[in-house]
């Protein structure tokens, strides 16, 4: 844990008339440079693949812009922390041993040279993390950045939608909303809007933001979402509120009201909204390909089915695109056993199962809520979007769930002032006269 702190001397040195003796000294605060680097490494995992944008932008472009918004978030980073004081945290030692087994499993180059270069993506990722790990105090901090850069990216696909309705509702995706200035699939912004409707609710339960600026949010996030129609984000973001604000129930009012509220107005939309529910939730899909979960089980299968060596059970074929037979595998456990294996499995548990034990340890307070419901979420998002494994949305989430869960660091008392020397008068001298 980083002790060291650096403390604002008041005017005209520590120790004034106007600091009051034994005082506790004021901590400085993070640098606004984080919340740049925090904008940097989302950018960073937005990813290159997805609708085709209103203005075409070459793969090989978006690709630079996102690894170079990595290699700059590492560079700041580093910068603000040149002395390179860290916060301990099992969170961030068990990404480290992600890393090194991905390294491992990669040097077989089965997954190609292409499994190195994400090796080292990861390692620039996780090393950023932990440089930011200075900064976590189990304040709301990393919670502002993260509504305020996802909310960012929100406004640019709104913006899509007003410029060319057409292409940010492609027949493609069955007229689902994509991202038409930037290529963003219909989970992505889901998922973007699920997780800061959630934060922002629970900011405001704490009354630690306005209700205009809340609504601010959560109102276009909410439209956003459900042009969307994303399933896993809505059930997300139902599950993860539930889960956060059961944990505050017994100790806030506003929850307890909140919770009344939302099962009221759920109980009378699933009784007079029925239909249209049925209809937003099946998205006109059949009900085979809803039983098969649009297809994804398949993959599933074949990946299970597949001949592996122990070697591949245990250590997987190294970092990959998570694809499996040219089909995306979307789901964070399976895309983890085969590219990390068994092992990687195994860390990937450990970091939900610690971060979630934390949290359930802590005493209630809006920093475990908005925890709870980032650790709900991704493991309820994990069964069909993979990303738990490598640089990804998911496991900045997971960060944020760390820094809230930080214990504060302690503050260095200032040191004593020095007490004033008593001049000792010295005796008069005499003088002689002759």
């Amino acid at each position: 844990m980083d002790r060291d702190l650096t403390y604002a001397a008041p005017p005209g040195g520590p120790d004034t008339a106007g600091t009051r003796p034994g005082a506790e000294p004021r901590p400085a605060g993070t640098p606004k440079t984080v919340g740049t680097v925090w904008g940097l490494l989302i950018l960073n995992t937005l990813g290159s693949a997805g609708a085709r944008t209103i203005i075409p932008l070459p793969r090989s472009l978006i690709q630079m812009a996102t690894m170079g918004a990595l290699v700059s978030a590492f560079v700041l980073a580093l910068v603000l922390n040149i002395r390179l004081r860290i916060r301990a945290s099992a969170f961030l030692f068990l990404l480290t041993l992600l890393l090194v087994l991905s390294v491992i499993s990669s040097a077989h180059l089965e997954a190609g040279f292409g499994a190195l270069f994400r090796c080292a993506r990861l390692a620039l990722f996780v090393g950023t993390l932990w440089l930011l790990s200075r900064w976590w105090d189990g304040g709301t901090t990393f919670v502002r950045h993260h509504i305020r850069m996802y909310f960012a990216v929100l406004a640019s696909v709104a913006a899509g939608l007003i410029v060319s309705p057409g292409a940010a509702m492609p027949e493609l995706y069955g007229g689902r909303l994509v991202g038409a200035l930037w290529p963003l699939t219909p989970p992505q912004i889901g998922q973007y809007a699920a997780v800061i409707i959630g934060l922002a609710v629970l900011l405001l339960l704490d009354r630690r933001t306005t209700g205009a600026g809340a609504a601010a949010v959560i109102v276009p996030s909410l439209v956003l979402l459900a042009l969307t129609h994303t399933r896993t984000a809505t059930l997300g973001l139902i599950i993860g509120l539930a889960l956060a604000i059961g944990s505050l129930v017994l100790t806030s009012a506003a929850a307890r009201r909140f919770f009344a509220w939302a099962v009221l107005c759920s109980t009378a939309a699933a009784v007079g909204l029925s239909s249209l529910l049925q209809a937003w939730f099946l998205r006109g899909q059949s009900q085979e390909n809803f039983s098969n979960l649009t297809g994804r089980a398949k993959v599933w299968d074949a990946l299970l089915a597949a001949p592996r060596t122990a070697t591949e059970q245990l250590l997987g074929t190294g970092l990959g695109d998570k694809s499996f037979g040219g089909l995306p595998i979307d789901n964070s456990w399976l895309a983890v056993y085969n590219e990390q294996g068994l092992a990687g499995t195994a860390i990937v548990a450990a970091v939900i199962i610690v971060l979630g034990g934390v949290a359930l340890l802590r005493p209630p307070s809006s920093a475990r809520a908005c925890a709870i419901f980032l650790i709900s979420y991704c493991a309820i998002a994990s069964y069909t979007e993979a990303g738990l494994g490598d640089a990804s949305p998911y496991l900045l989430h997971l960060t944020v769930a760390a820094s809230l869960l930080a214990a504060p660091a302690a503050a260095a008392p200032l040191p004593a002032p020095a007490a004033p020397r008593r001049r000792t008068p010295r005796p008069a001298q005499r003088t002689e006269v002759a």
